[in-house]
């Protein structure tokens, strides 16, 4: 089963001509015509190169949402996350007001061995100041990131301390996770988060389930919302862990692919239990995947909301200067042969990429009624036979509308100026000390710890003292554009306006102000701990998940 679709994720292959074999004689006369004749005789010095990927660009944009072109920088980002591992210092940040905080020290890395800690600010890197100059992440990061061996040095302001502190760091392999969370919900269920598809997956779920197994878990909540995908073989891999040998998982099939089939192999190690999966429309490809072949062999009940719908395979086609053409080559199919991909016409990628904002407006996120499947898209699960849909993502057979009450105009502007997270890190600079000996494990603090009314106005406070453009809500949610710029906030007083929507999205906030300062003092586990409290499918899921006439009854038995 490791092996299936090697073919598809290998990282090189040789580039031949045939791939030109599709094309008649004309056609093809016909395209180096066109470039012999600009090449020759255009009126103008030409940068072919420039001329060259631009004819690739416009040739994949007219066949499908997912194929396209990617530059040598490109590859290296896409490549990054799903190899699951970069050169560099081993910090995550944030860049607010034009100064990158250190938000969190990989455990293990080169910036924890010589004793930078979270809440840290980076002055300088090799004798650039970075703070203050309006330097984007990209530009940081490409400081901070370099070949394992070599060496950085970095200057940091910790705290109100005025003097800079020296730190020389070695740069090192860095580990990117793609398991966010995991942790038992109570004595028999488990909770495991992914945020990607990636090399080292498999391992890090399988790592999580065994640990949770130890410690007594008899069910499973898998959240795979805002989980946009990654490689097939990762999905395969972990959905084997659920099914009994012999199911299938998932076929791919296309004009140029005969059909391959992936089924489970050997015994699972987490055949029995009940299983849920949490999905929302942002949950896509490679969680799709999973969650389909789930929800066909009856083995989970899924809750949320329609997934986004993408069912195309994409095969990299790696070019001699480092650049790739990601070319679509397959379509994959769940196991009861239903086709999720969402529909779209070749080369309108606009509405498209406008498919997931049209739900809102018509009112799908709101209400599962606003859904509609016809019936020629119908199926029936493998085991218990309930009717399922293709045609446009996986329909949850438990729906939870999206909660709109308490994100505010206010509450996101103080999210996207970077305000909240300001506000939590120069208040763990004052506090740290006191909060690690008040708070001796993150249970204490969980259970003890509250957000003040102090601490809102400290960060109301910041909030008026802050300069950045506000945010419309409803905007986010409207395929037109303002007739007018965005209004920006200065130095004023709040309004009445401002103040009905703090309040509306307080008990919001304070969580948010709670899990960030649990996420500094431990890890990202712990946020997820506290900011899940919000997560409403969690919270139908587990209900469902305790209620078994319920649980059964949602999967047809």
């Amino acid at each position: 089963m490791k092996n299936f679709f090697l073919p598809l994720f290998l990282s090189s292959f040789l580039v031949s001509c045939s791939y030109g074999q599709g094309f008649n004689d004309s056609s093809i006369r016909k395209v180096s015509t066109a470039i012999a004749a600009i090449e020759n005789m255009y009126v103008d010095t030409l940068n072919k190169d420039k001329l060259a990927e631009d004819a690739i660009v416009a040739l994949l944009q007219k066949l499908d949402p997912h194929s396209g072109y990617l530059n040598p920088q490109e590859v290296k980002e896409m490549n990054e996350p799903l190899q699951g591992n970069f050169d560099g210092i081993g910090v995550q940040f944030n860049m607010l007001t034009d100064t990158l905080y250190i938000v969190q020290v990989i455990p293990g890395g080169p910036s924890e061995k010589v004793g930078v800690t979270a809440g840290d600010r980076i002055i300088q890197v090799n004798d650039t100041t970075i703070a203050g100059v309006k330097m984007k992440n990209a530009d940081v990061m490409s400081r901070l990131r370099g070949p394992k061996g070599t060496i950085v040095n970095i200057k940091i302001q910790r705290g109100n301390n005025p003097n800079l502190i020296p730190f020389r760091i070695v740069r090192d392999k860095i580990p990117i996770y793609s398991l966010d969370a995991s942790y038992m919900l109570n004595k028999e269920t488990g909770y495991i988060k992914l945020n990607r598809f990636a090399a080292t997956t498999y391992d890090e779920f399988k790592a999580a389930l065994s640990e949770l197994q130890a410690k007594g878990m008899k069910n499973l909540i898998l959240d795979l919302q805002d989980n946009g995908g990654g490689y097939l073989t990762a999905a395969i891999e972990i959905t084997n862990e659920f099914l009994k040998r012999g199911n299938l998982i998932v076929y791919t099939e296309g004009a140029h692919q005969r059909r391959e089939d992936a089924y489970a192999s050997l015994r699972g190690t987490f055949e029995d239990g009940k299983v849920m999966v949490l999905v929302n429309e942002s949950s896509a490809s490679a969680s799709e995947i999973v969650t389909g072949a789930l929800q066909d062999w009856d083995r989970a009940v899924v809750v949320g909301r329609r997934t986004f719908g993408k069912a195309l395979v994409q095969r990299p086609i790696p070019l001699f200067d480092g650049s790739m053409i990601k070319l679509t080559t397959a379509r994959y199919y769940t196991p009861t042969g239903r086709s999720i991909q969402k529909p779209y016409q070749n080369g309108d990628t606009e509405s498209y990429n406008m498919e997931v904002i049209n739900r809102y407006n018509r009112g799908e996120m709101i209400s599962a009624d606003s859904i509609h499947f016809p019936d020629s898209l119908k199926y029936n699960t493998l085991v218990n036979h309930r009717v399922v849909y293709g045609g446009g993502g996986i329909m949850p057979d438990y729906f939870v509308p999206i909660d709109t009450t308490r994100y505010t105009d206010m509450h996101r502007s103080l999210n996207a100026s970077g305000v909240l997270y300001k506000y939590v890190m120069n208040y763990i600079d004052a506090n740290r000390a006191s909060l690690q000996k008040q708070y001796k494990d993150f249970a204490s603090f969980k259970s003890q710890f509250n957000i003040t009314d102090a601490m809102l106005n400290n960060l109301l406070d910041l909030f008026k003292n802050e300069k950045f453009e506000m945010i419309d809500t409803k905007m986010l949610f409207s395929d037109t554009k303002k007739d007018t710029e965005t209004p920006k906030r200065t130095s004023e007083v709040l309004t009445a306006d401002d103040r009905k929507q703090f309040e509306q999205s307080e008990s919001l906030i304070k969580l948010q102000i709670k899990a960030l300062i649990a996420r500094d003092v431990w890890n990202m586990n712990e946020y997820y701990q506290i900011i899940n409290e919000d997560n409403e499918p969690l919270t139908k899921a587990v209900s469902i998940i305790e209620n078994t006439a319920l649980y059964n009854k949602l999967l047809g038995k």
